[in-house]
């Protein structure tokens, strides 16, 4: 059995995976290789991505960041969260504040220092990075419309990191980007709503606290249609092979989601809209390969050849 000093520890860890929300950070990684493999590089082939130690670094730095994005989160949302998740908030509260912080400027100390075996360019782009997960910790996430936009482009940033990396500016690209974009921004916009009553007390100036929930509605509605613009360029303009099934697919449960919006009024309606964004999101990191799974054992030239 485990001495109590052991137990301890162990809960501590548990604690500090909760803050870093150490079941994220996978998925993000995940949908880094999978960009990589399948819409950013596919010529090279998924085993020559896998084995390139610069992409390993950003991937890890990427990670590394996000997750010591989330510790300034939850030390600046301390006071938020015991309203809005008071479990989660008691589990964090394991960890000290100087602990958390701790280990936040070392993650992003190491961040730095492996960045510098990839280029000096690599630096500037994290550095820039966790500058502005601090920024919108501390200042931008109590303001309305514009904290929503910010925290959506902060989650697609590491995708840049790779699309810098390979330097492959394609039009396709642009339209992967944007329909995600639009899809956390919703989530964003879910989460205001579903977490109003901590927001008001700690004095965060959300849309749904200035403008209402009915015009948080409308919006979310707005962007929910607005998908559909990138969705038909990458359905019906560029090639994404099998992957316009998540695609269809993605449609109808937007439908039932929007149907489903108007009928909400409590935290635990706006948790469920909240977890089935999460669940698309998710899916669509793993439909990547669809675009072209022949990609895995040949490069694209090889296709070409066969």
């Amino acid at each position: 059995m485990l001495s109590r000093k052991n137990k301890l520890l162990l809960m501590k860890i548990v604690s500090l995976f909760s803050v870093v929300r150490g079941y994220n950070i996978p998925i993000i990684v995940l949908a880094q290789y999978l960009s990589a493999i399948f819409i950013l590089a596919p010529q090279k082939g998924a085993l020559h991505i896998l084995l390139d130690p610069n992409l390993f670094i950003i991937v890890l730095a990427s990670g590394l960041t996000i997750a010591s994005g989330y510790i300034i989160n939850s030390f600046y949302d301390s006071k938020k969260d015991l309203i809005n998740r008071p479990n989660k908030s008691k589990l964090d509260r394991l960890v000290s504040q100087k602990t958390k912080l701790q280990v936040y400027f070392g993650l992003n100390f190491f961040v730095s220092l492996i960045a510098f075996f990839v280029s000096f360019r690599a630096v500037l782009f994290f550095s820039s990075y966790i500058f502005l997960i601090w920024f919108y910790s501390h200042k931008i996430k109590k303001y309305p419309i514009i904290g929503n936009l910010m925290a959506a482009f902060l989650a697609v940033l590491p995708f840049f990191a790779v699309l810098l990396y390979y330097k492959n500016f394609y039009e396709v690209i642009f339209f992967h980007a944007s329909f995600l974009f639009l899809l956390l921004l919703v989530r964003e916009m879910i989460k205001d709503l579903e977490n109003i009553k901590g927001d008001l007390v700690s004095g965060y100036q959300t849309i749904p606290i200035v403008y209402g929930e009915t015009i948080s509605k409308k919006a979310i509605t707005t962007l929910m249609i607005l998908t559909v613009i990138p969705v038909y360029f990458l359905i019906n303009i560029y090639d994404v092979g099998y992957m316009d099934i998540y695609f269809y697919v993605g449609f109808i449960i937007m439908i039932f989601f929007g149907l489903k919006l108007w009928k909400s009024t409590t935290k635990e309606h706006f948790l469920q809209l909240h977890n089935i964004l999460k669940l698309l999101i998710v899916a669509g990191v793993f439909c990547i390969i669809l675009i072209n799974p022949a990609v895995l054992w040949h490069g694209k030239k090889l296709l070409t050849l066969l």
